[in-house]
């Protein structure tokens, strides 16, 4: 996979953190990174992002990486993801 789309991804949500977890641009930006796991990695249903969402706060390296691109950067992915896998 692409390291320097990914990192953009990464920024975008970083970037997006003052908003909800279920404002519209923040909701776009977990299809974006759904579908650019699903190109690159493996298909990623609602059901894995949704279990990806969860360890992005659960798992302390998960969380320390994402949170490198800004505080609060695994906390919001988390919680848009799960926003988003309910809808």
């Amino acid at each position: 996979p692409d390291a320097g789309q990914m990192e953009d991804i990464f920024r975008g949500f970083a970037a997006l953190r003052e908003k909800s977890p279920a404002a519209p641009e923040v909701q776009t930006q977990v299809k974006v990174w759904q579908d650019f796991i699903t190109k690159n990695l493996y298909t990623c249903t609602d059901e894995i992002l949704a279990g990806l969402g969860q360890m992005y706060v659960c798992d302390e390296r998960f969380q320390a990486n994402l949170d490198k691109y800004g505080e609060g950067t695994a906390k919001l992915m988390s919680d848009a993801i799960a926003i988003y896998c309910k809808k």
